[in-house]
């Protein structure tokens, strides 16, 4: 990139959300957990000599849990959010600002990444 060009910034909503591999969905009934294995090695420590848990379990609500199943590489966010609308109706309004807060959030503790950000 030449000198004095900045990069442009990405379009969050062409990008795609690929969650982190070894993450899993864990649904029991009404209930939806993340499940998030310990892997550094301080945390591997802790789990064997303090015996802590392997891994987090996060509870998620009906539309976390159906927009994290939906991280798979393969949706925009834009397509997220227009089946967000689709299948939650009122329930999720406002939609794109709560899906991308969310998705913020869940990239900020290392959970999804990204596929297919264009100029990025």
């Amino acid at each position: 990139m030449p000198i004095g060009k900045k990069r442009p910034v990405p379009n969050m909503l062409e990008m795609s959300p690929l969650l982190r591999r070894g993450l899993q969905l864990e649904t029991d009934g009404d209930r939806h957990t993340l499940i998030v294995p310990r892997t550094s090695w301080l945390e591997r420590l802790s789990v064997r000599f303090l015996n802590q848990p392997a891994c987090f379990r996060i509870q998620l609500d009906d539309l976390g849990s159906w927009v994290i199943r939906h991280c798979n590489g393969s949706h925009t966010v834009r397509e997220i959010a227009e089946l967000v609308s689709k299948k939650f109706a009122d329930k999720a309004e406002p939609v794109v600002p709560r899906l991308i807060i969310f998705l913020k959030m869940v990239e900020n503790n290392g959970w999804i990444g990204w596929v297919n950000a264009k100029d990025w």
